[in-house]
């Protein structure tokens, strides 16, 4: 029984808290949050301790804690909680900048537990079936990939503020689904952003509406489109053309009425947001760490793969200002 510190009380942990107390191989221990009364309250909904961080990091019979902190605490914790002896998974991103989550990488090598980052898109059972596919060769080679993530509205201004830009924050899970389905980073990143969602997004310095095209040394490509805003619900699907054939993932919808009359054809929306969606995928996510880490095998999302995928989000908000291509192995040789 894995006995687990979590590390954040805010929507997010409260996910996680999920996660780890209902798999058979783990148990919630203890939850910390600069919040005391959330950390309070999580805990409790689940008969765990509320603690600080630094008494759950210092506790010898924790074994691992989940890092649901904001984003720039993420380094710091991860290196803190390794040192200590404990296994890890993070939240995306590993780091708002580039150069100090390899920092982190180097760090966390050292102390030499595992870091897993919670890129939990990997889990989501159709994503994950239709890698499997193309795993099995039933379509061929993957040459031509494309990844639409729509979220149904914005986030607050206060909270761009402090995301780090669309690339790093929501792109990210993106450009991770691109690395895991075409099995290699690419070789050259151009993006083009811009505000037309609110103003308001761009005059806190970030895009709201962005496109990406990733080229591979072998020739493949990929495309990756973002918006904050689709009024219809959360967009999430995933389309790859191979040499024998397509891939497609769909949305998930509120439900598979489809209702057909003179006067036409009609069906349920997408589900609104990620809480709705990806839930499964949170609890496969969770389920994988703790197998691998009570085995003692590989994990299967690692602090490379994360920051791998945030090396891709540095190029992408570099193309989007310069307008030019980045060559991916300037900044992540």
């Amino acid at each position: 029984m894995l006995k687990v510190g979590l590390l954040g009380a805010g929507r997010i942990a409260g996910v996680h808290a999920t996660a780890i107390a209902t798999n058979p191989g783990s148990t919630l221990a203890a939850v910390s949050d600069i919040n005391t009364e959330a950390a309070a309250k999580l805990a409790a909904q689940y008969g765990a301790e509320a603690r600080t961080t630094d008494a759950i990091l210092n506790d010898p019979s924790i074994d691992a804690v989940l890092i649901a902190t904001s984003t720039d605490t993420h380094s710091d914790l991860i290196e803190r909680a390794t040192g200590a002896g404990k296994a890890v998974l993070c939240e995306k991103p590993v780091d708002l900048s580039l150069a100090r989550a390899q920092a982190c990488q180097k760090v966390a090598v050292k102390n030499g537990k595992p870091v897993m980052i919670g890129f939990n898109r990997r889990f989501d059972p159709n994503f994950a079936a239709l890698k499997t596919a193309l795993d099995k060769g039933e379509i061929g080679k993957a040459e031509l990939l494309s990844i639409t993530s729509f979220d149904p509205a914005p986030p607050p201004i206060a909270y761009i503020k402090v995301s780090g830009g669309l690339f790093r924050d929501m792109m990210i899970h993106d450009f991770d689904m691109a690395n895991f389905l075409m099995g290699a980073a690419p070789v050259t990143v151009s993006a083009v952003g811009s505000s037309i969602v609110d103003p308001a997004i761009g005059q806190a310095g970030d895009v709201d509406t962005a496109v990406v095209t990733l080229t591979y040394a072998d020739g493949r490509i990929a495309v990756i489109k973002n918006s904050r805003r689709a009024v219809y619900g959360y967009d999430q699907r995933v389309e790859l053309l191979g040499s024998e054939g397509l891939l497609q993932a769909q949305n998930m919808l509120e439900n598979t009425v489809v209702k057909s009359t003179a006067a036409g054809v009609t069906g349920a929306k997408p589900t609104y947001f990620f809480l709705e969606r990806y839930m499964p995928a949170y609890a496969a996510e969770w389920a994988a760490f703790v197998t691998a880490v009570n085995a003692g095998s590989a994990l299967p999302v690692t602090l490379d793969d994360g920051v791998a995928a945030l090396a891709m989000a540095e190029a992408a908000t570099m193309s989007a200002k310069t307008r030019s291509p980045v060559d991916l192995t300037s900044i992540l040789p």
